[in-house]
């Protein structure tokens, strides 16, 4: 399904300035956004009222990140993501946090919601007594849920580049009283697949997929302080492993470090009578789902998943006026452009998939400090792109049918 988005303005792009030094080509598919909907301030007043926000009201356009040491603290690339968000959606009524587990945080998660509450953490988390490998991204995850069934919105990992116009497919699925969509977010698998992706969840308060998810994440914890071995909970029985093409110990690894996203799909294929849970109905009848790979994952799509590839070609700069294209110069344009018209966002990967995968843009990114915000080059046009430019259209969502649950039963039932 197709939702067409008509422009609404024939607004050119910016004039260059010290913020936008360059004019960079517009592909077909895209326009510029009013430059009053953008809030063109410098970086350090940015900063403050991503410090600063507003307090939570009883609007729904949250934009809700986390990170464990706080935002000061982020790598200065996952800084120019969260930017780029409050530019491009702030002044369309959005506030844009960055939640953390700072002692003495305004912004700690602790005021805004209750983590002595087994309700929604588990011990482990209350106690900051989280531990492995990726305990921040975990903590991460833990936070999403709440956050989201108490006060909507939408939850986004910080190293999630925003393409698309998310305002206006908010505007016109979960917001809308007449769209029976409640909940957006990116899909693997296609659409036969279950497998929603928890760097990006969008719902209105209480949505009754996620909060049953959060109940069978909050048992799958239990006492543990680690993800290590809940992939084999009969809690779990029923939904394949993921990343089906990798070793049956990559997939049991790679299940635990998303476990978040296996207990969204069990409920997602949970049929259960007791309390009038139809999963496979409510995903085919109320889940905007955007296919991932195109949605989100193309850069690595166009270059094998190589990150030393896409790190290459993005860093290219591009001709100069009467310079030849060379055939690199060429691939990154067609990335970029692709990238531009096709896809609602990007996710820059980092943690278990470094492991799994290699070096990725995003870690690359991290490592070589400002690589990605080099006047001129293919990575600084998209970073423009997602401040300055919209698409067209909106995504398509996947047409999900009614399929056969992975369990009958109760949810916390194991069997």
């Amino acid at each position: 399904m197709l939702l067409p988005l008509p422009l609404t303005s024939t607004t050119p792009q910016p004039t260059p300035t010290a913020m936008n030094p360059l004019s960079y080509p517009m592909p077909a598919g895209v326009h510029a956004v009013p430059e009053e909907l953008l809030d063109l301030r410098p970086d350090s007043e940015i900063d403050y009222d991503i410090l600063h926000p507003q307090p939570v009201s009883s609007s729904e356009k949250n934009i809700w990140f986390f990170w464990h040491s706080g935002y000061a603290n982020m790598y200065p690339y996952n800084q120019r993501n969260v930017r780029a968000w409050h530019r491009r959606f702030s002044k369309s009524g959005w506030t844009i946090r960055v939640l953390d587990r700072h002692p003495g945080s305004a912004l700690n998660v602790s005021q805004f919601l209750d983590v002595e509450d087994r309700t929604l953490f588990p011990q482990a988390f209350a106690e900051n007594r989280l531990a492995g490998a990726y305990a921040a991204q975990h903590a991460s995850d833990l936070v999403r849920f709440p956050l989201l069934l108490r006060y909507g919105g939408v939850y986004a990992d910080a190293g999630l580049l925003q393409i698309g116009d998310l305002d206006r497919l908010w505007s016109r699925t979960v917001a809308d009283p007449s769209s029976p969509y409640e909940v957006v977010s990116y899909n693997t698998g296609g659409v036969g697949g279950r497998n929603l992706a928890n760097y990006f969840l969008a719902s209105r308060r209480a949505n009754p997929l996620f909060a049953r998810s959060h109940r069978l994440l909050l048992a799958l914890w239990g006492g543990r302080t680690s993800t290590q071995g809940m992939s084999a909970s009969p809690l779990l029985r029923g939904p394949p492993l993921m990343g089906a093409d990798f070793t049956d110990e990559t997939r049991r690894e790679l299940t635990d470090y998303i476990v978040q996203g296996q207990a969204i799909a069990l409920v997602m294929g949970l049929v259960d009578d007791e309390e009038a849970w139809d999963g496979p109905r409510y995903v085919a009848e109320h889940v905007y789902a955007i296919d991932y790979m195109v949605g989100s994952q193309l850069i690595n799509e166009l270059t094998a998943w190589d990150g030393r590839r896409a790190f290459e070609l993005m860093s290219l700069r591009l001709p100069r006026e009467g310079e030849a294209e060379s055939a690199d110069q060429s691939q990154a344009r067609e990335i970029v452009e692709a990238c531009l018209a096709r896809s609602f966002g990007f996710k820059l990967a980092t943690g278990l998939i470094l492991k799994v995968m290699g070096p990725t843009l995003s870690s690359l990114w991290r490592d070589n400090e400002g690589s990605d915000d080099v006047p001129g080059t293919y990575a600084h046009w998209l970073r423009y792109a997602t401040m300055y430019w919209s698409q067209d259209r909106l995504p398509d969502r996947l047409e999900f049918q009614v399929i056969e649950p992975f369990k009958r039963g109760p949810l916390l039932r194991e069997s």
